[in-house]
């Protein structure tokens, strides 16, 4: 188990690095994640959704993601409160008091995966949430070192010295750890170092003398990881570092934003200047605004008009601009969103920007599924999924931006034709979708994003195997 000494240190990379390395090594491999914290989710084969991070992982592993390799995923939907999903379903949303109270309940879940995954691998490689050392939340723990004691699992600590207090961090973990909880540790990786590694290796003796832990290696600081989905959207860059490019695409940073790897091709893509646009700051001129997906729409309808950003979105179409919303940005383009069973907060109804004839519920079962079609605007096939709750009806459904291959319609037309959305999502990921979107705002596709993905995983893989000790790694396991 790789726990970390706080957020962001890189525990989802290093463990997506290592399933490859020993997936290439030949060993069956599986991530898990039992508790996941984020809005950037991935939909299964077996119908269900995951943390985005637990999907690259098994992506790295050469294997299918599963439900069972992150069992408990919470969705933020509010400063206090999140959805709560098990097994890929929704059973809920809980308060964080509340959640606490939910968390014994949820134990039997998460080592069943556990145990499932344990029985058809070799080696599973199991991901902490957040830091080791959140003594608060000790009681009732399923995330950190509640988990890595049930399961048996030895424990390798990662930690980020880009950040500073490498010291602070390694030592404070153990310090304000139980003894029984710090006996799991077995090493600590130190983890995005940059410059001379020659200058650090007395550090890295201190740490083992100070701790009786194991060095597991320093890790130097892996650039190429910006290609890589993000598991949270703290590390989304204001915008890709270009200056003269054909166009710009700008998406408004909701404070609920979900899906965001929606975004990763474009932010890859030469020709593409992409802003992710903070709250505070006005949207930029551009050739196409995209509305992302939300985990909490009306309350991101109102953070968008917060902002200013309604009067900037209409300033755009008024200019000539173009709109694309994907699933909740779809949404709040409408002329209203009602909730009225509390889905998302409480029951209430709102109006729209009102840029799209269109009327939502946001009612029914949680649809969950791959997906695959074509645009009825570029005529380009695609390969996608669905996440989400709602249904949306009015005139403009008769111009669908997508019908899949089942016959069904999906989204809905201005009668512009200048702002259209859809609750699809991945549709930048597919080469053949993005190119046809970037030709119609007069630049050119010029990468494609799987392989690029995939020699991004070999790369970080190659990266950990020339710094980390792999072979300790795999003799501390159990």
């Amino acid at each position: 188990m790789f726990q970390g000494t706080g957020s962001d240190v890189g525990k989802s990379l290093i463990v997506a690095g290592l399933c490859r390395v020993y997936a290439r090594r030949g060993f069956r491999v599986r991530p898990f994640k039992p508790q996941n914290m984020s809005n950037n989710a991935a939909v299964t084969a077996d119908g269900g959704e995951i943390g985005r991070a637990q999907a690259l992982q098994a992506l790295a592993a050469g294997v299918a993601p599963s439900v069972h390799m992150n069992p408990v995923l919470l969705k933020p939907q509010s400063e206090i409160g999140a959805q709560v999903v098990v097994l890929g379903r929704v059973i809920g949303a809980a308060k964080a008091r509340d959640y606490r109270a939910l968390k014994p309940k949820l134990v039997e879940p998460v080592l069943s995966s556990f145990f499932r995954l344990k029985g058809e691998a070799d080696l599973v490689l199991v991901e902490g949430a957040g830091s080791a050392a959140e003594i608060n939340l000790r009681k009732g723990d399923i995330a950190n070192m509640g988990f890595a004691r049930a399961g048996d699992c030895p424990v390798a600590l990662v930690a980020d010295i880009d950040r500073g207090g490498i010291f602070a961090q390694i030592l404070g973990v153990k310090a304000a750890l139980a003894p029984d909880d710090a006996a799991t540790i077995v090493g600590f990786v130190v983890n995005k170092f940059r410059g001379d590694p020659s200058l650090f290796l007395g550090g890295m003796r201190t740490l083992e003398t100070r701790t009786g832990w194991r060095a597991f290696g320093l890790a130097p600081f892996f650039a190429a990881a910006a290609r890589l989905p993000a598991e949270d959207a703290f590390g989304l860059p204001a915008a890709n570092p270009r200056g003269d490019v054909p166009i710009t695409i700008a998406v408004p940073r909701l404070e609920r934003i979900a899906n965001f790897d929606d975004f990763d091709p474009l932010r890859l893509e030469p020709s593409v200047r992409l802003v992710f646009v903070p709250p505070g700051k006005a949207l930029p001129v551009a050739d196409l605004i995209v509305l992302p997906g939300s985990k909490a729409t009306i309350a991101d309808l109102a953070f968008f008009r917060a902002q200013g950003w309604d009067v900037d979105l209409l300033a755009h179409v008024r200019r000539g601009g173009r709109v694309l919303g994907l699933c909740g940005g779809y949404q709040m383009l409408g002329k209203g969103v009602a909730d009225p069973d509390g889905v998302e907060g409480p029951p209430e109804a709102v109006e729209g920007l009102g840029f799209l004839d269109i009327d939502t519920v946001l009612a029914g079962e949680k649809a969950l599924a791959e997906i695959e079609g074509e645009c009825l605007v570029n005529g380009a096939p695609f390969r996608g999924y669905e996440m989400h709750v709602g249904v949306t009806r009015g005139p403009d459904c008769a111009r669908p931006l997508l019908r899949l291959a089942d016959g069904r319609l999906d989204g809905a037309i201005s009668a512009t034709g200048a702002v259209m959305g859809a609750y699809a999502h991945g549709l930048f990921a597919d080469d053949r979708q993005r190119a046809a979107w970037l030709a119609s705002l007069g630049a050119r596709s010029e990468i494609e994003y799987g392989p690029t993905v995939e020699r991004t995983l070999d790369a970080l893989a190659d990266h950990l195997a020339a710094h980390l000790d792999c072979d300790a790694l795999l003799e501390a396991a159990r």
